[in-house]
């Protein structure tokens, strides 16, 4: 299997259907039982303690009934109704009620990569979508409170009619290649020796191909010239899409923005190849669930080409 189909929360096999036409029924199925629900809460997702590492399941009803708001249909697992709830504001006594002693919430940075790919899907949709919730309690139009619809997927505001939609904020990530080496970035506020690819918010009006080019030109002064596209990773934190690019660099010297990075460099594919497996002195790898080891281990075994 290829590093790009190895991607946290982007992993082939995903059996999450979301099932867009059941959303006017979703309350239904809910009442009538049908289903699993899956618990959030302060961004930590119900986990059970089996060792299998595998998500908490509810009835739909017991979430209902404990959950602030109305749980949100995520959508189905072969046939079987799949929802989420946000029970953040509960005491911890409360919590711990619900889950009993074989289950817990974890924060989900911590055991996405563990997860299966569908039930990974179900965590990360469950958690972006529980999250806009949160955020969005007032309408951006007028400033009334807006209520849930559309089964979690839509906020009205009865004040003035406005329909408010999750929101995704599209984040290009690059491989910078100049030869045979990769263009690394350094943020003061990583843990030491932490470096990774450069990366950065597609703006209003702008392609991701642009982006590339900008961000990379702002952060480190090197001129990009070719791009393509690689893979894409959703990321629930608190909801983005990587947009994995290969970028051509045009020239060597690197003038670092300290505004956004502490240091860059260019490393050898060799290095890189120490740094990812542990062993390189000065220089340490992305965490595993990150698109960014993903691609950077695929670059090294030779799966990417460069220009």
């Amino acid at each position: 299997m290829s590093h790009l189909d190895r991607i946290t929360f982007a992993r082939p096999g995903n059996l999450l259907d979301r099932a867009g036409h059941l959303r006017p029924k979703a309350a239904e199925l809910m009442a009538a039982g049908n289903g699993a629900g899956h618990a959030f809460a302060d961004g930590r997702v119900a986990v059970d303690l089996d060792g299998a590492k595998r998500l908490r399941r509810f009835p739909p009803g017991v979430l209902a009934a404990a959950a602030p708001e109305a749980p949100v249909f995520l959508g189905t697992i072969e046939g079987e109704p799949r929802f989420a709830a946000d029970l953040t504001g509960l005491d911890e006594a409360t919590l711990a009620g619900m889950l009993g002693p074989d289950a817990k919430f974890i924060d989900l940075r911590s055991i996405s990569a563990e997860l299966s790919a569908t039930e990974a899907a179900i965590a990360a949709t469950g958690k972006a979508l529980l999250g806009w919730h949160s955020t969005h309690r007032f309408c951006a139009r007028c400033g009334a409170a807006s209520i849930v619809a559309d089964a979690g997927w839509r906020r009205h505001c009865p004040a003035c009619g406005a329909q408010h939609f999750p929101r995704v904020d599209p984040v290009v990530i690059m491989l910078v290649l100049l030869g045979d080496r990769v263009l690394l970035g350094r943020q003061q506020s990583w843990p030491p020796g932490l470096s990774s690819l450069l990366a950065g918010f597609v703006e209003p009006g702008e392609t991701p191909e642009e982006a590339v080019r900008r961000e990379v030109m702002e952060e480190a002064a090197v001129p990009v010239g070719r791009v393509r596209y690689l893979a894409t990773q959703p990321w629930p934190f608190p909801s983005t899409l990587m947009i994995g690019c290969i970028a051509e660099a045009l020239d060597e010297p690197i003038t670092v923005d300290p505004t956004e990075l502490e240091s860059a460099a260019w490393v050898s594919k060799a290095d890189m190849a120490e740094a990812l497996q542990g062993n390189h002195p000065h220089i340490g790898a992305p965490r595993v669930d990150a698109i960014a080891r993903s691609i950077l281990a695929a670059w090294v075994d030779g799966e990417i080409e460069g220009f």
